[in-house]
Parts: C-alpha cells; structure tokens; sequence
C-alpha cells in the first residue's frame, strides 16, 4: 500500500483541516511549487515553511501537486480544476470557494 505524503499545517486533523480551514468541505492540501512539500494552505506554508511562496506556472499544471485530504489521492493541478470540486477517487466534497484563492497557488488563467 502507498503512503500517503505528509502534509504540513497548523493544527493539522488527518484529512489536511488546519487551523485557518476547518469547513467538512477543507479536505485538499496543495504541493507547494516552492518546495515540492503539501501544506493544508498558504497561510500554514507561511507560518512554517521559512521560505518564500511561489505560485505553479501553467506550464507545470500536469504537476501531481493537490491531494484529497479524504483518500489520499494526488491529483494534478488541472484534474484538480477539472473535479467538479469531489475527488476523482472517492468522490469526497471540495470547497467550491477555493477557487477564489487559486491566484495565490497557480498563475492567474487569462
């Protein structure tokens, strides 16, 4: 059985929920593009991390770089953006209103 990567975060519950998201709906970590390691959010990568935040470039959106906090699964970042807001996988509920922090994690579309 494959491990599931380790997320970092603040206050972190075993389905990636941190301090600053905490929702049913807060199940997604994001591999950071700074330094390939998955935190629950930026502000956890902020307050841990001790580097700089970078965002992925959308030419690195076939990155396995978002994992479903619920199952485990990795998903790259366009079959991510692709979901629906569910897993693939197991069909776990992503917050729809994540997609208004996506600038904060992959160049801006358009």
């Amino acid at each position: 059985m494959e491990q599931r990567p380790k997320v970092h975060g603040l206050d972190l519950d075993a389905q990636t929920r941190c301090a600053h998201w905490h929702s049913p709906l807060d199940v997604i970590a994001i591999r950071m593009a700074c330094c390939g390691e998955y935190y629950a959010c930026k502000d956890c990568h902020e307050a841990l991390a001790g580097h700089p935040f970078a965002v992925w470039p959308r030419n690195q959106w076939a990155t396995k770089a978002v994992l479903c906090g619920v199952c485990g699964t990795e998903m790259t970042i366009a079959a991510y953006m692709a979901s629906g807001y569910a897993c693939p996988d197991c069909g776990a509920g992503f917050n729809p209103g994540c997609r208004n922090h996506y600038q904060f994690y992959f160049e801006a579309i358009g």
